[in-house]
């Protein structure tokens, strides 16, 4: 990936305002959210170095079984070896460049579509058609080009960065806390997909997420959901997390009286990743948010259940986030970009409440400090 003309000078500029401590700190700049530049620079210094999301386990649970995404804007193949291990490769052929297989399926062998050749699941070229014949050719050199792939949380992740630390190495008190919250995670099943086009910078819409400072205004059927009495925000690393407790009494949201999971848990995972697991049956979200361009970007929702057939409650739930929830949240952030956009507004000034409660932008601050901290390692990098 080219890495984009970032200087010290554009780093200390975006930088201004912004203090470690929250309760000095201004947000991050306009111009992280409106100017080109920082687009290609979150693609290279943030999307291109950082575990992303892929899939539920379920997908690539059996020897054989694939699932070819992109990823930052490359061609990935995510696979289950014969042996049982996870493995991800570029998808692109060694001989042509030609990409291997799409979407998902189950297959002994990845064959490329345009002249054969054909590796076996560990990446390694088993065949090729009268290649073997060439002087010199040595069929047992080539090999896919390799991804770092790690199984977290009951889900796949990927990282383009060959230097970067393993995910469960970066996050290990979340691995735990997941699997505190959501035991059942792993054995959930992909029963509803919602997708949705935002015309917002992707930060805009990971601002939103972090907070709940806004909720009593923007989001009075949830705030009818859990207690915000309870409400906390913690942050930790390169993850951060909101906890509380389901609200004891029927709501405007979606019914909750048959309940098994009482507790309103949701965590952030840097850069774009949102996991949740909202008050119902046994249930886990994903929320990805993907770039597309400096004023756009793509979110797409999906519903882990204990099977396909939702209850009329989940029904209920599902509705409530696609028809009330995100259209609000959407409505926002898409407001919030036509402002950045314009001269009136530069930064603002972050509420901080010391006791990290549900109506602190805490949360934001910390995600703010790790994309400047981004955009100075690849600052750093350029002038090196």
């Amino acid at each position: 990936m080219q890495v984009p003309p970032v200087t010290t000078s554009d780093v200390e500029r975006i930088t201004q305002g912004y203090h470690p401590e929250p309760d000095r700190s201004h947000s991050l700049r306009a111009e992280a959210y409106t100017e080109p530049l920082w687009d290609a620079v979150d693609r290279a210094a943030i999307f291109a170095r950082t575990w992303q999301w892929v899939c539920h386990v379920e997908q690539v649970r059996e020897p054989g079984s694939y699932l070819a995404v992109d990823v930052a804007g490359q061609p990935i193949v995510v696979v289950r070896d014969r042996s049982g291990e996870l493995r991800a490769f570029y998808n692109v052929c060694k001989h042509r460049a030609h990409g291997l297989v799409q979407g998902s399926g189950t297959t002994k062998n990845l064959v490329c579509p345009y002249h054969g050749w054909t590796y076996g699941l560990d990446g390694q070229l088993k065949a090729t058609r009268r290649a073997d014949q060439l002087p010199g050719f040595n069929r047992g050199g080539i090999c896919l080009e390799g991804v770092q792939v790690e199984e977290f949380g009951g889900f796949v992740y990927v990282n383009l960065d060959p230097n970067a630390a393993p995910l469960s190495e970066q996050a290990p008190d979340l691995a735990a806390e997941i699997a505190q919250w959501a035991p059942d995670v792993a054995h959930l099943t992909l029963a509803k997909r919602l997708t949705y086009r935002i015309n917002s910078n992707w930060k805009n819409v990971i601002d939103n997420f972090l907070e709940c400072y806004h909720c009593h205004i923007a989001h009075k059927e949830f705030v009818d959901l859990v207690d915000m009495d309870t409400y906390e925000v913690k942050t930790h690393g390169i993850w951060s997390s909101h906890f509380a407790d389901a609200g004891g009494h029927s709501n405007s949201a979606y019914d909750v009286s048959e309940a098994t999971v009482k507790v309103h848990a949701v965590w952030w995972l840097w850069p774009n990743t949102c996991l949740l697991r909202y008050p119902g049956r046994g249930n886990f979200m994903v929320l990805q948010v993907l770039p597309e361009g400096i004023d756009g970007c793509t979110e797409i929702w999906d519903f882990y259940l204990e099977d396909t057939d939702l209850t009329e409650g989940e029904v209920e739930s599902v509705r409530y986030i696609d028809e009330v929830l995100q259209v609000q949240d959407i409505t926002i952030v898409e407001s919030v970009q036509r402002g950045m956009s314009t001269p009136a507004f530069d930064q603002g000034r972050i509420v901080h409440d010391p006791n990290g409660s549900g109506l602190s932008e805490h949360g934001v601050h910390h995600f703010h400090g790790l994309i400047l901290n981004a955009y100075r390692t690849m600052a750093e990098r350029s002038t090196a």
